[in-house]
């Protein structure tokens, strides 16, 4: 039995109130989104002291989040497998390891290591944390009250990040942003050790094939993406890199068709909310993602602001998050949970579009304002109401596939997409490593538009699912 069932709360009960032990678990997004805010905006810092290009700072981003990706799926069927919260804190000694490791790098290669190491500790620490917070709240109504939570989590570790990264950034180096996600690590590990049920794993093996084709994919598809902008789509390198994706996410579905025990059972795509969820939080991710990663360079490069005016300037974005994420269970009760993902995605989209067309030149401007606010209110919607449709009619022992499944997804979106936007912006640009500001954002907004759409798509009434269908 898996320590994500509810039958398994009633027998092994947290040793303190159950919101504690969601205050660990939460942790765990904390950290993700802080330490992905305050590295992009401590991207410009991290370029000029390595002396990397952009392409090179893209890469740096992108070994991260491919690793992350790439072994989501393998982290969620270990801690399905072993159980949340063993894997919990395995999962973050590494994360905290690999992040004091980045903050001694010295080159480009040494930082690309550690940030590798990163994706590796967080891949196991999300699902273990998503499933752990499924098995405090059972009941559907409560695993959308606690996806309110964990949005506005991942909306105050925006908040912070962009706070202490342009203050850190400037007034201690880029290294310290990497070493700032320790203590809060070690704060969320003790939680979850002293607040968290504890019940033994249920029997399974790992799909390790799996994880590698899927991680070859991911790590292939990415490069060669990034490649583009240096070397042109048609190049060698680039079609070899999207050739080595391609067949093996190819490979991958074979593996699982044949394995006894899948990293994702192919029958949960039968399930069309679960694929729907999990397309639409792909294109968000791929959207926060690249939003994150261009939006300070643009800030700090085209309208000449310093890293800490550029966080400043970013905070009404992770306040709407924060807002938004509080109030998207509402939301989802006022107009159906069918309705509430296009609202939010319509919201996003309008923000973007706003963006684009922002007259502003230098500085920050009330214009601007307006485009932030949009953006961040429908992030912290989208996002919540995306991940609660994913994982919301969860069976007995599948919801660290799932959680895992719908974390995939997002990271996913957010390597493939920062590489496709990465390449097509560089390119665009007409000047070797520099950046279209414009075309990186249009794409942001093609993309919103593409989950939009996807949103609308009626979805059928969710059929129960047995456990051994969901996990065998």
């Amino acid at each position: 039995m898996s320590d994500d069932t509810a039958p398994a709360m009633v027998r092994t009960r947290p040793r303190a109130p159950r919101g504690v032990a969601m205050a660990g678990a939460a942790t765990a997004m904390f950290l993700v989104i802080l330490d992905s805010a305050m590295v992009n905006l401590a991207g410009s810092s991290v370029r000029a002291g390595l002396g990397l290009t952009s392409a090179q700072l893209t890469v740096v981003v992108d070994s991260y989040l491919v690793t992350f990706a790439g072994l989501l799926l393998l982290g969620g069927r270990i801690a399905d497998v072993l159980g949340g919260r063993r894997v919990f804190l395995a999962g973050m000694a590494v994360y905290l390891a690999a992040s004091a490791f980045c903050a001694l790098a010295t080159s480009g290669t040494m930082l690309i290591a550690g940030r590798i190491g990163q994706g590796a500790g967080a891949a196991a620490v999300m699902p273990a944390a998503l499933s752990l917070v499924l098995a405090i709240y059972p009941s559907p109504a409560e695993r959308t009250r606690a996806m309110g939570v964990w949005g506005a989590v991942a909306g105050f570790g925006s908040l912070v990040g962009v706070f202490l990264g342009g203050t850190l950034t400037e007034t201690l180096g880029w290294p310290s942003v990497f070493l700032t996600p320790v203590p809060f690590g070690v704060i969320g590990a003790v939680l979850v050790w002293r607040s968290a049920p504890s019940v033994p794993g249920r029997p399974g093996a790992f799909d390790v094939p799996g994880a590698l084709t899927i991680t070859v994919g991911i790590s292939a598809l990415a490069l060669g993406m990034v490649s583009a902008s240096d070397t042109g789509w048609g190049a060698p390198g680039t079609l070899l890199g999207l050739a080595v994706g391609l067949a093996s996410l190819m490979t991958f579905v074979y593996v699982e068709r044949r394995s006894a025990h899948p990293l994702v059972p192919l029958d949960v795509f039968r399930r069309k909310p679960v694929v729907t969820a999990n397309l639409v939080v792909l294109l968000i991710g791929a959207t926060l993602t690249s939003l994150f990663f261009f939006l300070p360079q643009y800030q700090q490069d085209v309208l000449g602001m310093s890293a800490l005016a550029t966080g400043m300037a970013q905070i009404p974005i992770a306040g709407m998050i924060i807002v938004g994420s509080a109030v998207a269970p509402l939301l989802a009760r006022r107009v159906g949970s069918a309705s509430a993902l296009p609202v939010a995605l319509a919201v996003l989209l309008a923000g973007f579009l706003w963006l684009v067309l922002d007259p502003t030149t230098s500085g920050f401007s009330i214009s601007l304002l307006g485009a932030f606010l949009l953006i961040g209110t429908g992030l912290g919607l989208a996002l919540v109401n995306g991940i609660a449709m994913g994982v919301r009619d969860s069976a007995e022992g599948e919801s660290g596939l799932l959680s895992g499944l719908i974390n995939a997804a997002q990271q996913l979106g957010g390597a493939v997409g920062l590489a496709a936007l990465a390449g097509i912006a560089i390119g665009a640009s007409g000047t070797h490593g520099d950046i279209s500001f414009t075309t990186a954002f249009l794409g942001e907004a093609a993309l919103v538009l593409i989950a939009l759409a996807l949103s609308l798509v009626p979805a059928a009434r969710p059929q129960p699912v047995s456990a051994a269908a969901g996990t065998r």
